[in-house]
């Protein structure tokens, strides 16, 4: 069984037992119908953008997903004004790539938390200092991992060789990255971070060289607290009054609790679901391409309005 056929499998099994979370098939219809005539919205995700530069934008997109968690945290992030936490620090760190290149695997290796704090414009926030903390922590393992290539970004790629799956293989191998999940006593993987660092590649080098990945269209929904909040805010996800209300009072889910794994599942599945609706409705896509879609729409004010699911972990 491939890596992404275990993530699907395991989701589609939560899906059959879940007891907090449940799938609408209805909500399925309808939000089906809905995407088959949406345009897709211009996306404002800076870690999609070129810098101008290849060899830049491959060592951002590889370093900013090394640092792409902390969601649970980000009520407490100081924000740009009209950005979300994950896009205030995805432009953060996009700006200093641009003003002063990409840090070496050497210089990830020494950094601290005070310097993340600083690159992040994060300095007056006590509250983010854990947070921050653990960014150095990813950047520092980032740095030691590269070591294996002699410190090149483009090693990584290489000795990936056009797989999406031994890409992600390689990632899991990092601690940060080894998003595996255990419910009722069996493994859920969901390697999301892992994930979409090959879809940020794919999508930021057009799919030519080191965006070039014979399994890109294998990739599963990234799982995290966005996209299926935005599959619960159009009905395809329904959540029990009793977490539906620990959820509102902004109550922390601790990671790996039931509740957390069957959010992060049921938003696996139903986009499983939601791509073969749309291909039965003649419309082509893929679980990746729909969950940049979601994501988009996660971004309205309307859905943002209401509070999602948090959690305090290093996979989302």
């Amino acid at each position: 069984m491939t890596l992404f056929l275990e993530v699907r499998r395991a989701a589609e099994r939560i899906a059959t037992e879940a007891s907090h979370v449940h799938l609408s098939e209805a909500g399925v219809e309808e939000l089906t119908r809905e995407l088959a005539v949406m345009a897709p919205a211009a996306t404002l995700d800076p870690a999609r953008q070129s810098l101008g530069d290849a060899e830049l934008d491959l060592a951002y997109a590889i370093t900013m997903n090394a640092i792409n968690f902390g969601s649970g945290w980000f009520p407490v992030l100081k924000k740009r004004p009209g950005l979300s936490g994950y896009l205030t620090l995805a432009s953060a760190l996009a700006e200093r790539f641009e003003q002063a290149g990409p840090w070496s695997a050497r210089e990830l290796a020494k950094l601290e938390g005070a310097d993340c704090a600083a690159t992040l414009g994060q300095e007056a926030q006590p509250e983010a200092a854990p947070l921050m903390e653990l960014y150095a922590e990813a950047l520092r393992a980032l740095g030691a991992f590269l070591e294996r290539w002699d410190g090149r970004f483009e090693g990584l790629l290489e000795a990936a060789d056009g797989s999406a799956e031994r890409l992600v293989g390689l990632l899991a191998e990092m601690p940060f990255y080894r998003d595996v999940a255990s419910y009722d006593g069996r493994e859920v993987p969901f390697y999301k971070r892992a994930q979409i660092t090959v879809s940020d590649l794919a999508e930021t080098f057009g799919g030519e060289g080191w965006g070039a990945f014979d399994d890109l269209d294998s990739l599963t929904m990234f799982a995290d607290n966005l996209v299926p909040h935005t599959l619960r805010m159009k009905g395809v996800v329904q959540l029990d009054p009793v977490l539906a209300a620990r959820i509102a009072r902004g109550e922390c889910l601790e990671s790996g609790s039931p509740e957390e794994v069957e959010i992060r599942a049921l938003g696996v599945h139903a986009v499983e679901r939601l791509v073969a609706s749309l291909e039965a409705a003649g419309v082509s896509t893929t679980a990746h391409a729909l969950d940049h879609r979601l994501w988009d729409l996660g971004q309205s004010p309307a859905i943002k309005a209401v509070p999602r699911h948090r959690t305090r972990c290093t996979f989302y």
